[in-house]
């Protein structure tokens, strides 16, 4: 009797191990084309992405790749933290779709922050243009990582974890920061507690 069961125990492991393996053979982590340009218009319709629908390809243009929108320094005069970010995302770069990276510049008023936020979708990269900052993050545990980050040096700051970046100095600073997502979101914790709306 037991050596009936023994071909239908064997046939049964092998279907479970099959039912396992099939996603990581079905997966498909990169992109399915050589570009997918955004096209904004199609969000005028039912249709809904993660991202956004690709151009048609008879329509994509050089453009579609460019910006200049980090070559000029932002004007923290209003803003009551003494920093300005000007985003590279998707949202303004329509060549970033599906491409999974994105860009940002950081400028700083002389003792200027940028006060502790986290990108839900995104690792960050911060580059010091000019300057020094005193820059940290804290761990899911509790650990608080910081140190002074002066002009032409990088500092990492994991995905998801509460960071800050501050201009340490009387001079004016600056930074860019790449991200591993095309928009990789921002949620500035001051904000996040005390105007979200129920």
């Amino acid at each position: 009797m037991a050596s009936k069961q023994h071909p239908a125990v064997l046939l049964a492991a092998y279907a479970v191990l099959l039912a396992l393996a099939a996603p990581l053979l079905a997966g498909d982590p990169d992109m399915l084309q050589d570009l997918c340009v955004a096209d904004y218009k199609s969000l005028d319709g039912p249709l809904r992405l993660n991202g956004y629908p690709c151009k048609r390809p008879e329509s994509t243009m050089a453009n579609d790749f460019f910006s200049d929108v980090l070559s000029v320094p932002g004007s923290t005069g209003g803003n009551p933290s003494g920093s300005v970010v000007t985003a590279a995302t998707v949202d303004k770069v329509p060549g970033l779709n599906t491409m999974g990276v994105s860009m940002s510049r950081i400028d700083y008023a002389p003792w200027g922050a940028n006060p502790p936020h986290t990108h839900p979708r995104a690792s960050e990269l911060l580059f010091v243009l000019e300057g020094s900052l005193d820059v940290g993050f804290i761990t899911s545990t509790g650990k608080f990582i910081a140190r002074t980050v002066c002009k032409g040096e990088m500092f990492v700051f994991p995905r998801g974890l509460v960071h800050f970046q501050k201009n340490n100095n009387g001079s004016p600073a600056a930074a860019i920061s790449a991200f591993n997502s095309q928009l990789p979101g921002t949620q500035k914790l001051a904000e996040a507690l005390y105007t979200a709306s129920p």
